[in-house]
């Protein structure tokens, strides 16, 4: 049985595709067998590991619309052992698109958790936000990876993300757990000024 972690957090710029591509990649080459869903409408993963945006036909939004089946929307990498689910920035009206339905915090759940019988892991690249995607993806993990850069306001917005993630423990999905804080861009340079300063 596979796990799947999710990879948020809703400032952007702090690291989660780099995280989740080399993540996954790095899982691949240790010979797991490795499934990354960019749950992203910027689609830097999908670029990221060589597959063209503008060629993608089907990918995360279908899965999310439950309109082609999951196993239909995986497209191998070059990379060994990692496939993806691709997005495309349609993925953008999803959120719109969701609010009306019934159980809709749980759509990627019951499309991805039968693939955890394939992948030993599937991780999610989440969107900066803390919007419908963002609470699907953790809505459907076993764990969240919470990518944080090297720096003070960084740290303002880990409040709301920890209280999202309480919520949707208590609300949607208890078996979430935390699978750590990843500190991201760390700056040497930084440290020297700080001692500077103190002199």
């Amino acid at each position: 049985m596979g796990k799947i972690i999710a990879i948020a957090n809703q400032k952007g710029g702090v690291g989660k595709t780099t995280t989740a591509v080399n993540l996954a990649a790095s899982l691949g080459v240790l010979e797991k067998k490795v499934l990354l869903i960019d749950a992203d409408p910027q689609a830097n993963a999908t670029s990221g590991l060589g597959i063209d945006v503008e060629t993608v036909e089907n990918g995360t939004y279908q899965l999310l619309e439950h309109t082609v089946p999951a196993l239909e929307l995986i497209i191998k990498t070059d990379s060994p052992n990692l496939d993806i689910i691709p997005a495309h920035i349609d993925l953008v009206a999803i959120e719109i698109e969701l609010v009306d339905k019934d159980q809709r915090e749980y759509m990627m759940r019951e499309a991805v958790v039968p693939l955890k019988e394939v992948y030993d892991y599937i991780i999610i690249d989440c969107a900066p936000s803390l919007g419908l995607l963002t609470l699907n993806a953790l809505t459907a993990s076993d764990s969240v990876l919470i990518p944080i850069q090297c720096e003070y306001f960084a740290l303002e917005g880990l409040g709301k993300l920890l209280n999202t993630i309480k919520s949707i423990q208590k609300i949607h999905n208890d078996q979430l757990d935390i699978e750590g804080l990843l500190l991201t861009m760390y700056d040497s340079r930084l440290r020297f000024l700080t001692k500077l300063l103190k002199k």
